[in-house]
């Protein structure tokens, strides 16, 4: 299972960032792709799902409804979390994640940092 994640950095409060996750065909095309953040010192927490398909839309957690928005490039097989207004609270280590065959995979993560 290939999951690579890229697009951290360093923002300036109410900045906007863009996350990539890059994912094997047979998972992009069948799998629900989940973005995950973990702050220092935080237990890892769910951010956003995307589903494969057209049936099923996108899900947030509340603190970032209205800010994060996910999107899928099926050429790319690549889903996206467009972040804007951030917060130094989004802070954090963001990780992109699928659930397949029973156990739940993990890419690398991406660092972003909002801070001025």
């Amino acid at each position: 299972v290939q999951l690579q994640a890229s697009g951290g950095g360093l923002v300036q409060p109410g900045g906007s960032l863009r996350l990539s996750c890059v994912a094997s065909e047979m998972i992009f095309s069948t799998k629900t792709l989940s973005w995950y953040r973990q702050a220092p010192g935080n237990e890892r927490e769910w951010v956003a799902n995307s589903h494969a398909g057209d049936i099923r839309g996108p899900e947030y957690r509340d603190s970032v409804k209205g800010r994060f928005t996910v999107s899928r490039d099926n050429a790319q097989n690549t889903v996206y979390l467009q972040m804007n207004n951030l917060s130094p609270e989004d802070t954090a280590v963001y990780y992109c994640s699928t659930y397949y065959l029973n156990r739940r995979y993990w890419g690398e993560g991406t660092q972003v940092t909002v801070s001025s």
